[in-house]
């Protein structure tokens, strides 16, 4: 029986901490391996968050709390590096003596897909790809018609897709649209990253559940995926057993040590959780906590707020094989609500040679 597929987590998923300088040229290192997609927040102060992939290229910023269009310069990040990445002066990612982290994953392979040679989808897309993580990152540009569909190049089928369109300035189109395999009739639903809304209804995903090899678009050739001829981006994400999980829990209000336990079949590094009603979107990871339990330190993907920490109604124990909730909080644990997450590992809870892993 297979445990896992990847022993080392790290070589896929990193979280680093780091303290700005204010100077052009700072390198962070420590990753362990060239970051393709990097998402960075000041934890000390009111800073929007700012996401970068290789895709795109290094300079690019989208900041996932704002509705904002692709901002390049090269004040951002100026280079992925073999072990980490070099910034430029931007108060967001390098004031001087701020407290930062940033969240890095691997992908690595590039790819292209001319539609009409291959069959597979409408629109060509491009992009970088591990189908060992799962994880993609998927760039198209759209045409506006309707029934439209790319290829992601996973493998398998997306649990969870993170949306952008990298070009437009309306607000019925700029918005960060989610989508999550674990919400009922996920293939008309959406949450967006960038506030605190519920889930609603859509046809952001064509009505039409993706498959192992393309998803869907905006039914009418408009909307947030397919909007005229503007480019977009996407992250594109399947779970793999001992490293990443893509599911959802129902909150039972109670406090520790009757709070909601969810299985992951690993000891989690990082969890971005939201509940489907109105609630923030919760980054929590195992290297922000003052103690290794409970984690207490936690950042909203929908705002620019500083880092909260110690707040005993939104804390989580992370545990050898899942997470635990701690408090009442309806950010994570409130009576009778569904929260969708996506988990990565630090260790996976039972090696690919079937040693079990050292709880926390």
């Amino acid at each position: 029986m297979a445990y896992t597929v990847i022993d080392k987590p790290s070589d896929y998923f990193n979280t680093v901490l780091y303290t700005g300088n204010g100077s052009d040229g700072h390198a962070i290192t420590g990753v362990g391996f060239q970051s393709d997609m990097t998402w960075i927040k000041q934890r000390s102060g009111t800073e929007d968050h700012c996401i970068f992939d290789v895709v795109r290229g290094s300079t690019e910023r989208l900041s996932p709390n704002t509705t904002g269009a692709l901002w390049d310069s090269s004040t951002n990040i100026q280079s992925f590096d073999s072990d980490g990445f070099t910034l430029g002066a931007s108060d967001q990612l390098n004031a001087s003596s701020a407290t930062q982290v940033s969240w890095n994953w691997k992908a690595g392979t590039a790819f292209t897909n001319d539609a009409s040679a291959t069959g597979i989808g409408t629109l060509d897309s491009a992009g970088s790809v591990n189908t060992d993580a799962g994880f993609s990152i998927v760039s198209y540009t759209s045409n506006g018609s309707s029934n439209q569909s790319v290829a992601h190049n996973l493998g398998g089928v997306p649990e969870m897709i993170i949306s952008k369109n990298r070009d437009s300035g309306s607000a019925s189109y700029n918005y960060w649209t989610v989508y999550h395999h674990s919400l009922a009739t996920a293939n008309d639903k959406k949450l967006k990253l960038n506030t605190t809304d519920a889930a609603s209804t859509t046809n952001e995903w064509g009505d039409t559940d993706p498959t192992s090899t393309v998803y869907s678009l905006h039914t009418s050739g408009d909307g947030t995926t397919n909007h005229s001829t503007d480019k977009m981006i996407s992250y594109c994400f399947r779970s793999i057993k001992g490293y990443s999980k893509f599911s959802s829990y129902i909150g039972n209000g109670q406090d520790t040590p009757n709070g909601v336990f969810t299985y992951l079949g690993f000891t989690p590094a990082f969890i971005l959780i939201k509940a489907t009603d109105s609630n923030s979107w919760v980054i929590v990871d195992d290297k922000r906590p003052a103690d290794p339990n409970p984690v207490d330190s936690s950042l909203a993907a929908n705002s620019s707020d500083a880092e909260t920490t110690g707040d005993s109604n939104t804390t989580f124990d992370f545990l050898s094989n899942g997470f635990r909730t701690n408090g009442n909080s309806g950010n994570n644990n409130s009576s009778g609500q569904e929260y969708i997450f996506m988990a990565f590992a630090s260790s996976p809870f039972t090696t690919s040679t079937g040693i079990p892993a050292t709880a926390r």
